[in-house]
């Protein structure tokens, strides 16, 4: 079940609400965990067995970390258990082909006959996300950062809480550990909370999933037949489709945690109108790009051992970056295109990108459309070989086939110009600065009221509602 589903917003959230505000304190542990449970096995009830394991296992490492003074043996033993346990299955199902394609494509290169059979897996819903989830926990207890919780119902609501248990925000158990105990509900939570949801929904289903369509029109259309203009179009389409499918989904996530009284990190502000890639990735995934830097570059040392391990610490995060969102090549360049373009500006042109001129700030910004595009289509095309012929259309190097026929570019602009536009707007601070500002008044209610039904229109007539992070 996803959030932009009218059995989600119609069914489940209105019954499991009521019963939330309700039911007394004390109890709404329990029910939102149990809630979190039955939303989870609306897309896959045969992995429930799996979460559970992984609440179960990791409490009991938790509790057992508490009887052990120092980081002695015994302590450090249960924590690389955990970690072994946690990312192990996180490795078996995500990449666990992808190893054995790559053996195969080894041993064909070899001339060697044997062959290794793939696995008939499917990707547990939201693993990457929560393996990432109970693994800050139990590291976080060995630092002594955090308790263990001496509460099983607890720590299972905090890891399948149903707002961010398919796609996050990451959440790290330091962060609402007190809310866990003691957290209040109220009307400002609820309507707050509501309108955020709503926003989130609109960006999700007005836009993401409109302009998804273009994506898929010129991938129809077949990357060999594009021309160049076409090309840079459907790249901007995806990169929009992306942003405001996952920000909406964020969006969401952050409403419905205000309506059960817990406060989520954003995940994102306004990226793309960042003016520098190292500015980008701290506006983009913001919660995956803390965890990573609390969790991997910290721990190797960040930027305290010199310039050269820097630039390896750097390399093992957007490496890891890259992997952890795909089982596939392509995933992994593109982590390693964004570190080169970091290690660059880091070294060479962060400053200049950032002066205060309008000169720097026009390159910066064109800086960045090219970045983003590019580094999309990267992200987006498995497939290397397709991958190529699209890159080929878009820098065409000399071959000037694809830049004159331009009729399904015009079509296309043509039918999707509004839209285009609205993407541009809306992914800028601007609107949601002014929802901010008229949010408690009249108009601010009445902007909610037709977001919410013209988004529900859209889902009751059946238009494409895919989650491009449903399987990350």
């Amino acid at each position: 079940m996803v959030f932009s589903s009218l059995s989600f917003i119609f069914r489940f959230l209105p019954v499991f609400l009521v019963l939330y505000y309700i039911f007394p304190a004390k109890s709404r542990n329990m029910l939102l965990f149990l809630g979190s449970l039955v939303f989870y096995s609306f897309g896959e009830p045969y992995y429930l067995f799996l979460i559970l394991c992984s609440i179960t296992v990791n409490f009991f490492i938790g509790r057992g970390m508490e009887h052990f003074e120092d980081k002695n043996s015994g302590r450090t033993l249960l924590l690389i258990l955990s970690l072994l346990y946690n990312f192990g299955f996180l490795l078996f199902f995500k990449y666990t082909n992808f190893f054995i394609e790559n053996i195969n494509a080894a041993l064909r290169l070899l001339e060697i006959p044997w062959r290794f059979y793939t696995l008939n897996l499917t990707l547990p819903l939201g693993i990457s996300f929560y393996t990432f989830q109970i693994a800050s926990y139990v590291i976080d207890v060995y630092l002594r950062k955090t308790d263990a919780d001496r509460s099983f119902v607890s720590l299972g609501a905090y890891l399948c809480m149903f707002p961010q248990l398919i796609a996050g925000p990451i959440v790290v158990y330091s962060d609402i550990h007190d809310e866990l105990r003691k957290r209040s509900v109220s009307g400002y939570g609820l309507d707050n909370g509501l309108k955020t949801f709503i926003i989130g929904l609109g960006y999700k289903v007005i836009i993401a999933n409109r302009i998804g369509t273009l994506w898929n029109e010129v991938c129809t259309i077949g990357f060999e037949s594009i021309s160049t203009p076409l090309a840079w179009l459907g790249s901007f389409a995806y990169s929009m489709q992306l942003y405001f499918d996952f920000c909406g989904y964020s969006l969401m996530a952050v409403g419905l945690g205000e309506m059960l009284g817990f406060h989520m990190p954003a995940n994102f502000r306004h990226p793309y109108i960042a003016r520098s890639v190292t500015d980008f990735w701290r506006r983009w995934h913001i919660t995956l790009g803390a965890w990573f830097r609390e969790y991997v570059y910290i721990p190797l040392g960040g930027n305290r051992r010199g310039r050269a391990r820097t630039v390896l610490n750097l390399l093992a995060v957007w490496f890891l970056t890259g992997f952890w969102h795909g089982a596939a090549w392509n995933f992994i360049l593109w982590g390693l295109f964004i570190f080169v373009l970091q290690i660059i500006e880091k070294n060479l042109t962060l400053r200049w990108l950032n002066a205060d001129n309008i000169f720097a700030k026009i390159f910066s910004h064109t800086y960045m459309i090219f970045y983003i595009l590019v580094s999309w289509t990267i992200f987006a095309i498995s497939d290397f070989k397709e991958l190529g012929v699209y890159l080929n259309r878009m820098f065409p190097l000399g071959n000037t086939e694809g830049l004159f026929d331009l009729s399904d570019f015009k079509r296309l602009l043509a039918d999707y110009a509004p839209l285009l536009i609205a993407s541009i707007i809306f992914a800028t601070e601007l609107p949601e600065r002014l929802f901010d500002r008229l949010r408690s008044r009249l108009i601010g209610i009445v902007v909610a009221f037709v977001i919410f039904w013209w988004s529900v229109y859209y889902l009751s007539i059946g238009i494409n509602n895919p989650f491009l992070y449903f399987r990350y």
